[in-house]
């Protein structure tokens, strides 16, 4: 992805000069290792635990963890999202195995994703080709739009379109060229297959692990990580400028920790060849330029709850 948002018509902003931009980007095998390795350490010693717990006193006793657990294993998105990017690491092979990884435990296929997302940087905010918009929730309802916060509804329905992928072997969507749809179909069956694999297993060693440690909690998971994503672009507007089309939310260390510094979207989607860590450098030098400010995540899901809500009384 090109770095072209933040010199488009109706952005103030003056470009990074180019050595700026040079410094900023450049990737590191040690920082992305360092964030993945820590991320997936807390994943694996909240399972640990989880684990204890279930087999000594019961999982009802357990599920205050699995609430935790919930949150580190649906934010592996951020994982899946920087690895899309390919900048999490400067080895293209750690960005694909972190990648892959992540968007299997995540149930989000990584090749489709990529595809996905090159399309919503490239058509952002525009309701006929951003695939955000065009797949998103539009509520008609307070009930539909509190489902559109819990994230279920989006979990279906990236699932239900995988299987059917795998199960039919056509890909419809117009965000998959041609030229990918083979691979996307393979993808796709490749995960479903191992999905399979792994429930037999469990059903053979009559086991419940990877629906206490993982499934479980991946679905409790969508309840944080649906809010957060909603604040990215909700209420912003439907303009070329990523400078207007997208928020930055202002947050707490250890949030912003958790989502790989993607709380500062705009710089994100300003200067997408920019990695994660880079990131809180390039606000100070932009913060001036944002238009759409959020002040942590529980004020900004008010905001964009009753942006939904006014949205659905004028529809």
């Amino acid at each position: 992805m090109t770095d072209t948002a933040a010199s488009e018509p109706g952005n103030r902003l003056k470009p990074l000069t180019p050595a700026m931009l040079r410094e900023l980007s450049v990737r590191s095998d040690l920082k992305g290792a360092a964030r993945s390795l820590c991320h997936y350490g807390l994943v694996v010693l909240v399972g640990w635990l989880i684990w204890k717990v279930c087999s000594s006193h019961g999982v009802l006793w357990a599920l205050p963890l699995m609430v935790v657990q919930g949150y580190f294993v649906a934010f592996l998105f951020m994982a899946l999202h920087e690895t899309a990017h390919k900048t999490a690491f400067r080895s293209r092979g750690l960005n694909l195995a972190v990648g892959y990884l992540s968007a299997f435990i995540i149930g989000q296929p990584y090749e489709y994703y990529c595809l996905f997302h090159w399309d919503h940087h490239r058509y952002t905010q525009d309701p006929d080709k951003d695939p955000e918009l065009i797949v998103g929730v539009k509520p008609k309802s307070d009930t539909q739009i509190a489902l559109a916060y819990s994230g279920l509804l989006q979990v279906a329905g990236r699932l239900r379109l995988m299987l059917g992928h795998a199960i039919t072997g056509k890909v419809m969507v117009p965000w998959i060229p041609e030229n990918k749809r083979a691979i996307i179909v393979a993808e796709a069956r490749v995960y479903a297959a191992l999905y399979i694999l792994l429930l037999m297993l469990s059903l053979w060693f009559s086991s419940a692990l990877l629906l206490e440690v993982w499934i479980a909690p991946l679905i409790i998971g969508q309840f944080f990580l649906r809010p957060y994503l909603l604040a990215e672009h909700t209420g912003c507007e439907r303009t070329r400028s990523a400078f207007q089309n997208t928020r930055t939310t202002y947050t707490l260390a250890i949030v912003r920790w958790m989502t790989w510094n993607m709380p500062y979207h705009v710089e994100h989607h300003a200067y997408p060849s920019i990695p994660f860590h880079a990131l809180p450098k390039l606000n100070e030098i932009v913060d001036g330029e944002i238009v759409y400010r959020g002040r942590g995540y529980i004020r900004t899901t008010r905001e964009t709850w009753a942006w939904f809500r006014r949205n659905r009384q004028s529809a």
